[in-house]
């Protein structure tokens, strides 16, 4: 299954959210998505493997207990392949930051010349 695949279900990134918080047992992940989307519990068994033979999970056995863990090769490949696009975003987002910047330096400006003007007439 191709990458998009797997990400494209809200299902599988909303346990992939939960993974990347640090390992969790079948169990949690289970609770977790039946409460948020109501579906049953051999519907999220069947989200884990996917997410388990798509590389995007990793699995251990804890006692009884089956631990999952987010693998970061998968996502790194899909971050290899949107890097080719950052640039739609990225000077967008740069451009908010020098706004913000100046914003910020005017308010400063204006409270002090609000200060000085507050010590002259106090004088």
């Amino acid at each position: 299954m191709h990458a998009f695949d797997v990400l494209g279900d809200p299902v599988r990134r909303r346990i992939l959210e939960l993974l990347a918080d640090g390992e969790l047992t079948s169990g949690a992940v289970t609770a977790v998505i039946q409460e948020e989307f109501g579906i049953s519990q051999p519907a999220v068994s069947q989200h884990l493997k996917v997410l388990r033979e798509s590389g995007f999970a990793t699995v251990r056995p804890d006692g009884a207990r089956r631990l999952y863990a987010v693998s970061t090769e998968p996502l790194r490949d899909v971050d290899a392949w949107l890097d080719r696009f950052r640039r739609f975003w990225t000077p967008p987002l740069e451009a908010l930051a020098t706004e913000l910047a100046r914003g910020k330096r005017e308010r400063r400006l204006r409270e002090q010349a609000g200060q000085e003007s507050d010590q002259e007439k106090s004088s």
